[in-house]
């Protein structure tokens, strides 16, 4: 049979042993050499396979050699390979530079070299160093990590490592505290300082430090740029942790890893999580190539991992999910998108607290998140690109992610400020908000969220009733003022009325004193007066003397106004002259007959005055000239 098939006795009698599937080459030559259906048998064993690589994955209560899309943590530095020569040269970076930054793009493995190679590293240099200190920007740097930028007690120098340094640009909102956490980082480069800092940035953000000159300055000089691993690298990584465990990697997988891998931008993640995934899928202490093409390969490894996950759930559960997985990512302007971690306290999305842990425990359990202390995390930047659904969702509500990262700032703002009315959304703020968040679709919004837009809507609608309240009372004081001013208009021209009549009566008593006089010069003048005094108002007593005038012998005087107010003369001229200067500019507009008119102009035109059709004129409008 071995000769017939072409395969050793040895491989044969193992493929017919049933302790684990042969090849499909070596089951095709036995069925072969015993007469049977290659078609048949092939159908067969690939179905074989399938059932066996979809098979219940190894208890998750097991150790497993490789972390899947989490970071490596201090603690897993016995499981880190294939990267001791990068540690060793960060590991010198540190101790010539008290400012450091190790760049990399997304997926180069710069948070694992730091915490489970640099880390473990700078521990055993104890006479150096007082203590070792990891921790994240988050949205408030110098707020947060005030305490920690400070030296420990002791000798030595304190070390801080800052990872996820990106999240000083893509979390914090305000670029003053920006500028000042920088600045308080700059300061260790004092060696009074008795700090040493070292950032992980990823190197696309690395233009954005071009915004702070000091931090520009700096970063050539103390820069360690993390490439892609070498093969023999690559090889250290597939297989080391696998020994470790008491693992076999087959020979064929560990030359498809490599080959997939080497030329892979940030493909470690990718790789770290395949590898785990075929190692819970494989069977016995070998890890296969069945397995691996199983679970997706190297770039269909997280979708697999994250849709299974998602068939899992229920759709009220998927729903959720979906909007839990979106509060965790922050949406690129002109970068690529972040994760964003979040307070646990935040993710109180469902009316049942219980639903939340269970969807947050699923995801965990696959390793597509992280659950540290009280922050929820997404386990790696490459479930973004790696997961099409995902991805989807974000292209989806990209614009509604960035109004959500401001909502959830400026609630959180407003509680911080116990709940200032200052701080609530107003305008077209927060018109657009309630566009994407109508009271039916705010499902995905915490607690603080929907108080913060119900306290900014009650705000607004304050507001305008106190418009309308306003615009009321405005109207009401116009039309009040209109009734005022009207009412003013009025008694002034009845106080200027009662003023002209009154001067009119003067001029009437000084023209009746005058026509009775013996001289005809002073009857002429008292003519002129009385004309002057029915002019300023025609009332009883000036109609009166109006008419005496009438029967006064004429002289050849001609009859006229003055152009000026001049007391000279008489003792009475005052009177007289304040009268008929008076007469020049006063309006007929109310008593004037047409009697009265007729005996003006028969006065006037004794004396060369106007005719009667300018009389009445004159009568109608301002007095300019009379004669």
């Amino acid at each position: 049979m071995a000769q017939t098939a072409g395969y050793s006795a040895t491989a044969l009698s193992k493929a017919a042993a049933g302790t684990h599937l042969p090849s499909l080459a070596v089951t095709l030559a036995y069925v072969r050499a015993c007469g049977g259906s290659v078609p048949e048998w092939e159908g067969k064993w690939k179905e074989t396979r399938e059932a066996s690589a979809l098979a219940e994955p190894r208890d998750d209560r097991m150790q497993p050699p490789y972390q899947g899309l989490a970071r490596f943590e201090p603690d897993d530095h016995d499981r880190f390979f294939g990267r001791d020569a990068l540690v060793q040269t960060a590991s010198d970076l540190v101790k010539e530079h008290r400012f450091a930054a190790i760049l990399g793009p997304s997926g180069s493995g710069k948070s694992s070299l730091l915490r489970a190679g640099l880390v473990p590293a700078l521990r055993t240099q104890t006479e150096h160093l007082t203590a070792i200190r990891i921790i994240t920007p988050g949205a408030h740097p110098l707020r947060t990590h005030a305490r920690a930028l400070e030296p420990a007690p002791g000798d030595g120098d304190t070390v801080v490592v800052i990872d996820q340094f990106e999240e000083v640009f893509t979390l914090c909102p305000d670029p003053a505290e920006r500028a000042e956490f920088i600045d308080r980082l700059l300061t260790v480069r004092d060696p009074a300082s008795r700090l040493r800092i070292v950032i992980a940035l990823r190197v696309d953000f690395y233009g954005r430090c071009a915004e702070h000159r000091d931090l520009a300055d700096t970063l050539p000089s103390c820069s360690l740029l993390v490439g892609p691993m070498s093969p023999a690298e690559l090889r250290e990584a597939v297989v080391k942790p696998a020994q470790a465990a008491g693992m076999i990697v087959e020979r064929d997988l560990t030359a498809r890893l490599i080959s997939e891998t080497k030329d892979e931008p940030g493909g470690l993640p990718l790789l770290s999580h395949v590898l785990l995934e075929t190692w819970r899928r494989s069977r016995g202490r070998t890890m296969t190539t069945e397995a691996y093409e199983a679970v997706g390969g190297l770039h269909g490894a997280i979708a697999h991992t994250a849709e299974t996950v998602h068939a899992q759930l229920t759709p009220d559960q998927a729903e959720l999910a979906r909007a839990l997985l979106l509060r965790l990512i922050t949406p690129g302007e002109g970068a690529a998108d972040t994760r964003r971690p979040a307070p646990r306290a935040e993710l109180d999305l469902a009316a049942a607290p219980g639903d939340v842990d269970q969807v947050l425990e699923r995801l965990a359990r696959a390793r597509l998140v992280t659950l540290d202390d009280d922050t929820v995390d997404i386990a790696h930047e490459a479930l973004i690109t790696g997961w099409p659904r995902l991805h989807t969702w974000i292209e989806d509500n990209r614009e509604r992610l960035r109004l959500h990262r401001q909502l959830t700032d400026a609630a959180r703002t407003w509680q911080e400020l116990d709940h200032d009315p200052g701080a609530l959304y107003r305008g077209t703020r927060l018109a657009t908000t309630e566009e994407h968040w109508a009271s039916s679709q705010q499902h995905s919004l915490t607690p603080l969220e929907r108080d913060f837009l119900r306290a900014s809507t009650a705000a607004r609608s304050r507001a305008h009733r106190l418009r309308q309240s306003l615009v009321a009372v405005l109207s009401v004081l116009v039309v009040l003022a209109s009734i005022a001013g009207a009412l003013a208009l009025q008694e002034h021209r009845a106080s200027q009325r009662k003023y002209e009549e009154q001067e009119g009566r003067r001029a009437a008593m000084a023209a009746a004193s005058l026509l009775a006089s013996s001289s005809g010069r002073e009857r002429v003048l008292g003519m002129k007066l009385s004309v002057a005094a029915w002019r300023i108002a025609s009332v009883e007593e000036t109609q009166a003397v109006l008419s005496q005038a009438r029967f006064v012998q004429l002289t050849g005087d001609r009859l006229s106004f003055p152009q000026e107010m001049n007391t000279r003369g008489l003792a009475e001229g005052d009177t007289i002259h304040r009268a008929l200067f008076l007469a020049r500019f006063t309006s007929m507009t109310y008593g004037t007959s047409e009697e009265e008119a007729d005996m003006a102009h028969r006065i006037c035109t004794y004396f060369g005055g106007p005719s009667r059709r300018e009389w009445t004129s004159i009568l109608r409008t301002p007095y300019r000239k009379v004669c």
